[in-house]
């Protein structure tokens, strides 16, 4: 501060100085003579450029003159860690949305009534949907009358039903009942009826408990086991009575890929009619060992069959069954070679054909040998399939035929037969708006000494479909095809000939309507074409019948 203040006072005086001596310089007079005297004068203003200094200016502009720019920088320092983020960091599974459970109805009440005098009552009741401990009651009631004289069908079926399923175990009981009322109103066309036809009626009563090891998690080396048993008792209006009494196990132990196991049973059954009574009792026994790998499923044991009782019989046969899957998940190919004794019973015998005779004779059909081969698989969850061919040797194969005395009654009859078979079933399930299954079977029956396989279709086509067209809305149908069958009779000379039975084609189908939440309407139309074809001889079934009425679930 001191240095510019002494250069300020500098320049003041020296600004005097000049100052004075410029008027000095103009006032004195010019003295010298003769003399010439040249004097500069330095004149300083402001700058002002005039036109012709335009040409200075630059055409281009300089490139070269360029200033640099240095922008005025910050830093700050964060106290923060950062992650490495070259990996690829793993999703994080978002919660699904909790779905509210449906509300299913644990009860339901049907009621209709159609053509041919046709009523139907239904009712089921359940205890809720609780899985640990489940008990429930049904009651079920058909009934209808043809134009024939006698050609009533009657059917009654009851039940009470109960689960627990506990820790380790679970357990499940059923206590049924069933009973078909009909009249043999079967009568040739030259032999008309007179007076009201015999009556029949066949009631049984069954009982059934069952014990099951539940299946652990995360154990190799389990150890399973189920026990059951069986019981019933049948009557008919014929007197006819057969009480039967059963009990049945399986053991199997796991060991790496290996499965050692056995299924037995024991079969007690005693029948009573007008010819006296008759002990049929079998003993089964199945060791097996099971080995399983990643392409393979390989089966092998035995079949022992003991039969005792008023005859008493010996059964060894093997038991094996293959499989390798041609394409895992989708495709299995399957096979194998087996045999077994088939117990004739009154129950089994009345459910094909309730139009028995007051006296029968009841022989076991045995299986000598059942050689089979076929492909089975999926396409996804909604879709599956089975295809197989077998080869049958049954010795004591039942048949039906009418009685030489009663026409309208049937006897059986027994007859050793080779079978040669082709079966293959389908199933499609898209979620729970479609479903449609169907079922083939092509029989060819060689028999010994009978002509025919009589009343054993070598054709039979079965198949059902369902569609839900809204929540309200469902139609459902079905259909049964069946071949040519072959009827055996004898004449008043006791002379054996044939009839033959017309393929036929059974068609239903159905709607249901829910106007309201608990309450619905539905309607079914049963063998559409009306063909009163004969499924035994001379026993037509009815035509075309309509049902309707309504349920109520609640």
């Amino acid at each position: 501060m001191k240095l510019n203040k002494y250069i300020f006072h500098s320049g003041l005086l020296l600004s005097a100085l000049t100052i004075s001596i410029q008027t000095d310089a103009q006032v004195k007079p010019d003295t010298t003579a003769g003399k010439s005297i040249t004097e500069e004068i330095e004149v300083v203003r402001p700058y002002k450029p005039v036109l012709a200094d335009a040409a200075k200016i630059r055409r281009s502009p300089d490139m070269d003159n360029q200033k640099n720019f240095k922008p005025v920088l910050s830093y700050s320092v964060l106290d923060k860690k950062f992650e490495l983020n070259s990996d690829i960091r793993q999703l994080q599974a978002q919660a699904p949305v909790q779905e509210k459970p449906a509300e299913l109805k644990n009860n339901l009440v049907k009621i209709g009534a159609g053509s041919f005098n046709t009523g139907l009552g239904e009712i089921y009741l359940n205890t809720g949907r609780d899985e640990a401990l489940q008990a429930g009651v049904f009651f079920k009631h058909l009934n209808q009358e043809g134009s024939l004289d006698g050609q009533k069908v009657s059917r009654q079926q009851a039940a009470v039903f109960g689960r627990s399923i506990q820790d380790k175990i679970s357990l499940n009981g059923e206590i049924g009942f069933e009973r078909l009322g009909t009249n043999f109103y079967g009568f040739a066309p030259e032999e008309p009826l007179t007076g009201d036809p015999a009556k029949q009626r066949w009631s049984t009563l069954a009982l059934k408990g069952e014990i099951l090891k539940n299946e652990e998690e995360d154990n190799d080396q389990e150890f399973s086991y189920a026990a059951k048993g069986d019981a019933y008792f049948l009557g008919s209006f014929n007197k006819q009575k057969e009480n039967s009494f059963a009990v049945s196990g399986f053991l199997n132990k796991t060991w790496n890929q290996f499965n050692f196991g056995a299924n037995t049973s024991l079969d007690l059954t005693t029948v009573k009619d007008s010819l006296g009574s008759s002990g049929n009792h079998i003993f089964r026994a199945n060791p097996y060992v099971k080995f399983q790998g990643a392409n393979y499923k390989l089966i092998i044991g035995a079949n022992l069959v003991q039969e005792f009782g008023d005859a008493s019989r010996t059964n060894l046969f093997p038991a094996v069954n293959v499989e390798f899957p041609v394409v895992p998940g989708y495709a299995t190919i399957f096979g194998g070679y087996t045999g077994d004794v088939m117990n004739a019973s009154l129950r089994q015998l009345s459910h094909e054909n309730p139009y028995l005779a007051g006296s029968l004779t009841l022989n076991n059909a045995i299986e000598k040998m059942n050689l089979y081969g076929g492909v089975k698989g999926n396409a996804g969850a909604g879709f599956g399939f089975q295809a197989s061919v077998f080869y049958k040797k049954i010795e004591d194969m039942p048949l039906f035929i009418n009685d030489p005395e009663n026409i309208n009654q049937f006897q059986v009859i027994y007859d050793d037969s080779k079978i040669v078979g082709l079966q293959g079933e389908i199933s499609v399930n898209v979620s729970e708006t479609f479903t449609w299954a169907g079922k083939l079977s092509m029989l060819n029956y060689d028999m010994t000494e009978q002509k025919e396989a009589w009343f054993k279709p070598d054709f039979n086509l079965s198949t059902n479909a369902r569609l839900s067209i809204n929540n309200k809305l469902a139609i459902d149908a079905e259909a049964v095809l069946a071949g040519e069958r072959e009827a055996k009779i004898y004449n008043s000379a006791m002379e054996e000939s044939s009839v033959k039975l017309k393929s036929y084609v059974d068609m239903s189908a159905g709607a249901e309507y829910r106007f309201r939440e608990k309450i619905g309407l539905y309607i079914r139309l049963n063998n559409i074409f009306g063909n009163e074809y004969q499924q035994y001889l001379y026993y037509p079934k009815l035509g075309l019948n309509i049902l309707g009425g309504f349920n109520y679930s609640f």
